[in-house]
């Protein structure tokens, strides 16, 4: 063969390898906090999180919503919630309400680039009709919970039971992080290796109720506080299971081509023992604690590991960024999220993400806070803030740690550079900065919408459905 032609050939494969579409694993802890991950913090067993996170590239400056379903719709959607109808709270079981249809998920647009897609674990987007549910919007399977939260052994959540094979009702018999897992295993070892795969696993934990094996519990016979023994031990478990998930794709050959994405939905919950210490608050605040996310991404396309990336990130984001990841076009028009993936596989801090909305909530109680941005290194808070304003070390008694709730000002502006635990409010003393603020929180204000109803509709009752929470009644 010609020298020229077979070089030439070389190049063409070597261009058709690199451009391959990879695997892409995109998994979502539920109120993990800020210190509840090994790589922050020691006392936490979770090795699997930590060997992907530091030899992926750990995201310093990943942000959420304050809450789980605001956070999942940004993830699939691209929008940000106040456009959505979901700022105020999450959807509860019995609201007729869900993520706008009119948008295009996620899993919709993997689909067009020949993505088999997959889903397992908790959806908390809606469910009062079928068109609400994940097979309805872009995934090929599905297999696990429609609502918030529910018991980790039988599956219930108030009334009725939440559990889906696909369509089909069921109730596992395992804890749900094990039953996971085994799933994950069953997608990645019948895939047809030949088609790029897209698994999205949204864990039920470390969500309460706080519930794990006493193998894990006993991990940690050293914390002398039960809710934060418990809490440690979900976290090891899920970690167990992610290692199932990466054993799986070595197993089956798929490892070095799969991109793996982790994060928080939200910061962890004082209340139910999560931990975001030194960051100030947690979930249903729009302070650092219940909105800067653990995350990072591992694998395919990185071209600079073992790093940390402070590139500013928000849930929006991850729609094109995924996509661009993908081989797709990343920057999708009309929506809020841009395409960071040319920043992140370079490990270059973009231009393009320099401002975000951590929420906009003009109803009369504005659950998970009123009104922030972020623009550069400032944050500016207006109004209601959350329920948790102050900064909760983790309890080293059999006592939670008390609540030192401080009393804030209605304006609060802080340097995050500079003072990351907002603990020096600049509202007097950078008047300009406030104002120019202000000025740009009100042009996003206009852009508003109402947020969805969660009046309780009487025919949610799950009584009606066999004992199961199910869709079909709005």
């Amino acid at each position: 063969m010609d020298v020229f032609v077979y070089g030439l050939l070389l190049l063409t494969l070597s261009k058709c390898v690199v451009s391959k579409s990879p695997h892409i694993v995109f998994i979502v802890a539920d109120d993990l906090g800020w210190n509840d991950v090994g790589f922050r913090n020691p006392a936490v067993m979770s090795p699997n999180i930590n060997y992907l996170a530091k030899h992926g590239m750990i995201l310093n400056n990943s942000y959420v919503q304050p809450v789980c379903s605001p956070s999942r719709n940004a993830f699939l959607s691209g929008f940000y919630p106040f456009k959505s109808g979901l700022q105020n709270f999450v959807i509860a079981p019995w609201a007729p309400s869900c993520a706008p249809l009119n948008r295009t998920f996620l899993p919709q647009k993997l689909k067009d680039l020949g993505y088999a897609t997959h889903m397992i674990g908790k959806w908390h987007l809606g469910m009062c009709k079928w068109e609400c549910t994940p097979t309805y919007r872009g995934f090929d399977t599905f297999y696990g919970y429609y609502n918030g939260k529910e018991d980790y052994y039988n599956y219930t959540i108030f009334n009725g039971t939440d559990f889906r094979d696909n369509k089909e009702p069921i109730r596992p018999n395992d804890y749900s992080t094990y039953a996971y897992a085994r799933r994950a295993d069953k997608i990645i070892t019948q895939h047809n290796k030949n088609q790029p795969m897209f698994l999205y696993l949204p864990f039920q934990s470390v969500h309460e109720p706080i519930e794990v094996p006493e193998i894990y519990e006993n991990m940690y016979k050293d914390i002398k506080n039960e809710g934060r023994r418990k809490f440690s031990g979900m976290v090891t478990a899920m970690d167990d299971a992610i290692g199932n998930v990466t054993d799986s794709l070595k197993r089956n050959g798929m490892f070095e081509d799969t991109l793996i994405i982790f994060t928080t939905d939200n910061g962890g919950s004082p209340t139910y023992s999560g931990n975001n210490y030194p960051l100030r608050g947690g979930k249903t605040t729009v302070y650092e604690g219940g909105t800067r996310a653990s995350a990072f991404v591992y694998g395919s396309g990185l071209q600079k590991p073992n790093t940390v990336f402070d590139g500013m990130i928000h849930a929006v984001d991850w729609m094109p960024t995924i996509i661009s990841a993908a081989g797709g076009r990343g920057q999708v028009s009309g929506i809020d999220g841009v395409n960071l993936w040319p920043s992140i596989s370079e490990g270059v801090p973009s231009s393009l993400r320099s401002e975000f909305i951590y929420n906009l909530d003009d109803s009369a109680v504005p659950i998970m806070g009123h009104a922030a941005i972020r623009m550069g290194d400032y944050k500016l808070i207006e109004g209601f803030a959350g329920v948790y304003n102050g900064w909760y070390p983790v309890p080293e008694n059999e006592e939670d740690s008390e609540k030192d709730e401080p009393k804030v000002d209605y304006y609060q502006l802080y340097n995050l550079r500079d003072d990351p635990n907002e603990r020096n409010n600049l509202h007097i003393k950078e008047h300009s900065m406030l104002k120019k603020m202000k000025e740009r929180l009100d042009e996003y204000k206009k852009y508003i919408v109402p947020p969805v109803t969660m009046k309780p509709d009487p025919a949610s009752n799950p009584n009606n459905y066999n004992g199961y929470w199910a869709p079909g009644w709005c």
